[in-house]
């Protein structure tokens, strides 16, 4: 209060009638002289009294009311959104719900989120699938994920991994397309599925009340930091540790681990080596017992002995923080202007099946002038650019996914994005792999021609125009659920792929336990 300017003599008014003081003035109508000089000396006291009491007055007039705050309309805005919201733990959202954001909100939510770097702590929604499903994290011992993550120059035999671990696994930012793109590893999902389930809404503290426990191992990491190790004992040893930790565990035996479950971001078949079987660098995690009892979610399942196993994407290079964004982006894709018939994007493969499918293919492109070919090779290529794959993609009718060093790829979910409709060669590239995601009738979102070497161009100019526009709507509308968003969104406007792994995935434990007289919640 003492730096506040207190009025002053001279900031008095001194016009007549605006002063408070009517009647009064301070110089002689006729002769200009002052007052003091006119009056008679007995008034004089009275007089200074008076004008004493009234200057008083009008400091303390004024005080009070430059001091009283005043109320503008930023204030309010502000003031209202502090109101407390409801206990997260009682709010219910589904997730197929579409939440409309209004231009207000989304101003105030990113100057919320601007320079906010941390993980959010706690959620404060709860978005469920059909029923509300709760999801309790192991807290592992750091040697199983982010302990490995320590040598991430070794995590890979074949690459640098430290650009790709970053970010919650993410990756490196693609400035030029915005804030929501990375230049995700497609082997990486096990991270991000990690990332995203710290912070997911349906994370519960207490494992008494938990349908679902969720295993974080970086097993995909491990496996591919070992693939060129001799001694097999050793390159099982982690995978080992793992499960003996595990068992160890109160809750495990509750249900002997069938409501426990690992999310790996490598195919099956890099953790399922048989004694006598070929021995390409692979562990044996999968085929370890007690792991049987779980449930694996997998890049790629093993299509005949994975009755355990359930496919989930591959992480494409788009990890919305909004609704708004996967919105923005969809319609966008339904506008893209489609110059291609078809395109094709990958490299030549070993093998006789392989080679064979993927040669006929390369050669049936370069040779029509209605598809667009980017041909990869070893080392840097533009096929490891993903603004390079996308503008390849969002410019076709069709993108080709042919089979790579196993049954699925990475591209089958960029061609999703790009709003491409996928043309397959084998079943186990998609169908038999993505259940939880894809449409059962595959004929609404993709075509299937098979390895008999027919005229792709053909086949494909023989479908409808309208019909072309239905399935890539379908493709389109299949993006947010088969996205990873950012693992620090708040935003339950949609349902991405964790989310409908863990609805699906809880429907199927709590179906099996009841199969056995267990009592669920």
């Amino acid at each position: 209060m003492s730096s506040r300017k207190h009025p002053s003599l001279s900031s008095v008014p001194q016009t007549p009638g605006t002063d408070g003081y009517q009647g009064y003035t301070f110089k002689d109508k006729d002769k200009d002289t002052h007052v003091a000089s006119v009056v008679k000396p007995h008034f004089k006291y009275g007089l200074y009294l008076f004008f004493f009491l009234t200057i008083w007055f009008l400091l303390l007039f004024f005080w009070f009311s430059s001091t009283k705050p005043a109320v503008s309309p930023h204030i309010i805005q502000n003031s209202n959104s502090h109101v407390q919201n409801p206990p997260a733990e009682k709010v219910q959202v589904k997730l197929e719900e579409k939440v409309q954001v209004k231009p207000a909100e989304k101003a105030q939510g990113k100057q919320a989120e601007k320079g906010q770097v941390k993980r959010v702590e706690k959620a404060q929604v709860k978005p469920a699938e059909k029923e509300s499903v709760l999801v309790y994290v192991y807290e592992l011992p750091p040697k199983f994920n982010i302990g490995l993550l320590k040598e991430c120059r070794r995590l890979n035999v074949y690459t640098d991994m430290c650009p790709h671990v970053a970010n919650c696994g993410l990756g490196q930012p693609i400035l030029e397309m915005g804030s929501s793109w990375f230049a995700t590893h497609q082997f990486i999902a096990e991270m991000i599925f990690h990332a995203r389930m710290e912070n997911h809404p349906c994370r519960t503290r207490d494992p008494e009340k938990a349908d679902l426990f969720y295993v974080p191992f970086y097993g995909g990491l491990h496996a591919s930091s070992k693939f060129r190790e001799s001694n097999v004992a050793a390159r099982d040893a982690l995978a080992v540790e793992l499960v003996e930790y595990i068992h160890r565990q109160r809750w495990w035996r509750r249900n002997h681990g069938a409501d426990h479950f690992l999310a790996l971001g490598r195919t099956a078949w890099d953790f399922m080596r048989t004694d006598g079987g070929t021995d390409f660098g692979a562990n044996r995690l999968l085929n370890l017992p007690p792991v049987k009892n779980m449930s694996v979610l997998t890049v790629e399942r093993h299509p005949w002995e994975g009755s355990n196993q359930y496919g989930i994407p591959y992480p494409s290079y788009f990890h919305p923080s909004t609704s708004d964004e996967i919105l923005t982006w969809q319609n966008r894709m339904r506008l893209q202007r489609r110059l291609h018939l078809f395109s094709f994007i990958g490299a030549p493969r070993n093998g006789v099946e392989k080679a064979a499918i993927r040669d006929e293919i390369i050669k049936q492109c370069a040779e029509s002038t209605r598809c667009h070919l980017l041909k990869c090779g070893s080392g840097a290529s533009q096929c490891h650019e993903p603004t390079q794959v996308l503008n390849v993609m969002t410019q076709s009718e069709f993108c080709i996914q042919a089979p790579g060093d196993s049954f699925t790829r990475r591209s089958t979910f960029d061609s999703f994005l790009a709003g491409c409709i996928p043309v397959f060669v084998s079943p186990h590239t998609a169908y038999s792999q993505y259940s939880w995601f894809l449409p059962a009738d595959h004929t609404t979102y993709s075509v299937f021609i098979g390895n008999e070497n027919p005229s792709i161009e053909a086949e494909l100019l023989k479908i409808p125009n309208d019909q072309i526009q239905k399935m890539r709507n379908r493709v389109i509308n299949l993006i947010p659920n088969l996205t990873y968003i950012h693992p620090n969104s708040s935003d339950f406007g949609f349902t991405d792929a964790v989310d409908v792994a863990l609805g699906k995935l809880s429907d199927y434990v709590k179906s099996k336990l009841r199969g056995h007289g267990v009592t669920v919640h």
